[in-house]
């Protein structure tokens, strides 16, 4: 049995590889979020209904679960936490839609993952930098100037322990349904797509309140 799941249609394009059903991938993601977004603010109401409703309240169930470790920064940052949760959440969803491996996740792909991974990390210096000033960068030779070896060590092991469980939560569940659909094409897959849909929520879930709590280390006045 041959897997599809991992298996990625590469362009080289300048030198430099590019997979394509990743970036197709991504830009339906893209779509899809300005569509809600489009509906969720087409006609604004004091008591929302509809998209708007729905939006509104995942996005204070999530906001809920952000706050404690921003406190009175949360509103700087809720936009940038709320977009990596909204991304990641339908581009994990994608990837379960029955299809002859045309819809795929995003994340799936390292890249994708990694690439997140990195934002968030760039983010979090320039926001701690934003908000504390130049006094942000002396944790890192904090307790003594020689710590500054292990800081550093810290902040690349984030982006790479980020990534690679996205990815590798991902991938793992498409190969699981993909044999499932293999097996017993009709009822297991169903049950595994439900679980699926849980496990992805989960995911962007988790990813939004890692960087959550590494913004609210960056911008603490203990920090």
């Amino acid at each position: 049995m041959e897997l599809h799941t991992g298996n990625h249609t590469v362009v080289h394009m300048w030198g430099m590889a590019f997979n394509m059903d990743t970036l197709y991938m991504t830009w339906i993601v893209f779509g899809i979020l300005i569509v809600i977004a489009f509906f969720a603010t087409r006609q604004v109401n004091m008591v929302p209904t509809g998209v708007q409703n729905v939006v509104e309240f995942i996005l204070e169930a999530i906001g809920n679960q952000l706050k404690g470790p921003l406190g009175k920064h949360f509103n700087k940052v809720s936009s940038l936490l709320f977009t990596f949760f909204f991304f990641i959440l339908v581009s994990n969803e994608l990837g379960l839609i029955p299809s002859p491996h045309i819809l795929v996740s995003p994340t799936n792909d390292l890249n994708t993952t990694l690439g997140l991974a990195l934002a968030s990390s760039f983010s979090i210096w320039v926001i701690g930098a934003r908000i504390k000033g130049p006094a942000y960068f002396k944790h890192f030779f904090q307790p003594f100037a020689v710590f500054v070896i292990f800081h550093l060590m810290e902040e690349i092991s984030k982006p790479i322990t980020l990534s690679f469980r996205l990815f590798g939560n991902i991938v793992a569940g498409e190969i699981v349904l993909e044999l499932l659909n293999g097996l017993a094409p009709y009822l297991t897959p169903i049950i595994w797509i439900v679980f699926s849909l849980f496990v992805g929520v989960i995911q962007a879930f988790v990813f939004t309140i890692l960087v959550t709590s590494y913004l609210g280390m960056a911008v603490s006045e203990e920090h």
